[in-house]
């Protein structure tokens, strides 16, 4: 089968699996694609995207436009005359114009079950709603949020201890994967694109820092759900004697609470159990504001927090 002429599109490392898939299936690379370097850290030095590290050392050249529309940018990708995009969290919306570029149009890799969680979090969203299979979809592009004609799918289950983190990992490698599939089916004329079904569709927003503050009233295995799809980013905290405490780890409890949601509950020593609207969360790692990420019973011989402390 003959290579194609590609020109790939991402900038985090949910990306980076699919790149290296390209470079082992000895597809031509034209140029990665990646948005541009950013300031990172107290230092505030310049950072590169994930994928251009990796494009680097695969020998790949790095186009870093600050605007997609950019007319030194559209005139390069006219002039390398590709094949196909393949465009994996880029994080850029490409117009009509740009999309029209390639000679076979331009292939996604979306972290979800389109038509469900289309947007720019669905990891995030799937963890967060209880969801206990979410996985990966190629698509054909066009100018809508994730709106394409879907061409391949593949399931992943969502694990009882799963965090973003976790599970971006597997869905990263599982969409590598179903991007060679994709590839070689185009190859063989077997790939045929199927419209997604609007009425089944639901979004996942951009997660802002404050979307991450716990409304105890929520039971506790919503809560638990929330705590691991918020973790690493933005987090999921509360308030405890006035300071953020964010929460990384918990486990929701079956047992009945008569307190007020966000109360502190008598327990052992190393015991951090909270109330909520149905059920009792227990905190596992937490991390108080201007202090370390460490575990509750390292936490709680440092801190003491008194039965009856409301947190919220």
């Amino acid at each position: 089968m003959s290579a194609y002429r590609i020109i790939f599109m991402g900038t985090p490392a949910f990306s980076v699996p699919a790149l290296k898939a390209l470079h082992e299936n000895h597809d031509e690379v034209l140029a990665v694609v990646t948005q541009p370097d950013r300031p990172k850290g107290r230092g505030r030095r310049m950072v590169p995207p994930p994928v251009k590290e990796v494009a680097s050392t695969l020998g790949y050249p790095v186009l870093q436009p600050a605007r997609i529309k950019e007319p030194w940018f559209v005139e390069k990708m006219i002039a390398l005359d590709p094949d196909i995009f393949v465009v994996v969290a880029y994080g850029r919306i490409l117009p009509g114009s740009v999309l029209a570029i390639p000679r076979l149009g331009a292939i996604n890799i979306h972290a979800s079950l389109l038509p469900k969680y289309r947007g720019p979090a669905p990891i995030q969203w799937a963890i967060i709603n209880g969801e206990q299979e979410t996985g990966v979809t190629t698509m054909w592009m066009d100018e809508g949020m994730d709106t394409g004609e879907i061409l391949l799918t593949s399931k992943v289950p969502i694990r009882p201890d799963d965090t973003s983190v976790s599970l971006h990992h597997r869905l990263a490698d599982v969409g590598a994967q179903l991007l060679i599939e994709t590839l070689n089916k185009l190859r063989s004329g077997d790939l045929v694109g199927t419209p997604q079904d609007k009425t089944q569709a639901t979004y996942a927003p951009f997660l802002k820092k404050e979307d991450g503050r716990i409304d105890w009233t929520k039971d506790a295995k919503s809560l638990d759900a929330f705590i691991r799809g918020m973790n690493p980013w933005p987090g999921a905290f509360t308030f405890l004697f006035g300071k953020r405490l964010k929460i990384f780890k918990a486990e929701g409890l079956q047992k009945p609470a008569k307190e007020k949601p966000g109360t502190v509950l008598e327990g052992f020593p190393e015991d951090f159990n909270v109330a909520t609207g149905r059920g009792i969360l227990a905190l596992k790692e937490v991390q108080l504001e201007s202090a370390k990420r460490i575990s509750v019973k390292d936490f709680l011989r440092g801190c003491p927090v008194p039965t009856g402390t409301r947190l919220g």
